[in-house]
């Protein structure tokens, strides 16, 4: 693996990340178990997306100042495409949660600790799995095609599902976890174990973390693939991937909201993976620059969104009394 980032740089990323763990946690616990206000989660968007765009400009600037505007500039594009797809991406992440909370009917005020959970095991799974991914790139470039293949098969498969409901009783994690877990019928405030007749079992808590963690591997196989295609440097990689990641919490409570409005996303999703496939699959024969990679992607998912919100399906008065 090789990055142009000065080590300096690397404990900067570091000590953000750490403080915004910090932070989070802070108010997560001041707040206690509360349901996220559409307001509030908005709020907390806008800070996470201003800080991840602040730290592209001081990326910029310590580039710039080791290596030369040049290499600035490449890097602070390549961070904020990165940083782009991992966000669409996450989008999808974020309605898989949304079928979970549903589907074991997770009170609101409950959810919030479970993201906070999933998004630190998110930032270590995934940190791992960069690295190991820029060290087999480093070591075996034919990689880059199968990684390529994969994700453009992937956003073809996810093309087909879209817009068809899923079934998680079906899921093979939450069928194992119902045959080694005895799990309780109803929560137990924001507990992962309660007491019943004397036995120590799960509460269905539990298995919504254990499903979020599952899904967490699940997309990172997906993603981490796609940011190496705008950029081999494990620093951007890396930094665009967890920063996209600190947001997802407030992101979700934000889409959770509207996930009605944005019901083609996941076909603009899928295009997108498509793309970054054959991007990668033409790697040796033609490098599409960053800068034509960024459009791309922006353009997608502003068809994309636009276009979900003119066909979104009309609520009747009744709904939207009932939603309120």
């Amino acid at each position: 693996m090789h990055t142009l980032a000065p080590l300096w740089l690397w404990f900067v990323f570091a000590g953000i990340v750490l403080a915004a763990l910090f932070v989070d946690f802070v108010v997560l616990r001041k707040q206690g178990a509360h349901e996220v206000s559409v307001p509030e989660a908005a709020k907390w968007s806008a800070i996470w997306v201003a800080i991840s765009l602040a730290f592209n400009g001081f990326l910029w600037w310590a580039f710039q100042q080791e290596q030369g505007a040049a290499v600035a500039n490449t890097k602070a594009l390549e961070f904020l495409t990165g940083y782009l797809i991992e966000k669409s991406l996450a989008v999808d992440n974020i309605f898989v949660f949304l079928m979970i909370f549903t589907y074991f009917s997770v009170p609101p005020a409950f959810q919030k600790r479970v993201l906070m959970i999933g998004i630190i095991g998110a930032i270590v799974l995934r940190t791992v799995m960069i690295l190991v991914g820029g060290w087999l790139i480093s070591q075996f470039h034919w990689i880059l095609y199968v990684f390529g293949a994969f994700l453009f098969l992937t956003g073809v498969k996810m093309w087909w599902a879209a817009g068809k409901e899923p079934d998680l009783e079906d899921n093979p994690a939450l069928k194992l976890l119902r045959k080694v877990l005895p799990v309780s019928p109803t929560f137990d405030g924001e507990k992962f174990w309660t007491v019943q007749n004397g036995a120590r079992i799960a509460t269905p808590l539990l298995l919504v973390v254990a499903l979020v963690g599952f899904t967490d591997v699940i997309f990172a196989v997906d993603s981490i693939p796609a940011i190496y295609a705008i950029t081999s440097d494990p620093f951007i990689v890396l930094s665009s991937n967890i920063l996209a990641i600190l947001g997802l919490r407030a992101m979700y409570f934000l889409l959770a909201a509207m996930a009605a409005k944005f019901h083609l996303l996941s076909y603009g999703l899928a295009v997108i993976l498509v793309f970054i496939g054959t991007k990668m699959m033409l790697i040796d024969l033609y490098k599409i620059p960053v800068l034509v990679s960024l459009g791309v992607v922006i353009g997608i998912l502003a068809i994309t969104m636009v276009w979900s919100v003119k066909t979104a399906p009309k609520l009747g008065a009744s709904q939207t009394a009932g939603g309120a």
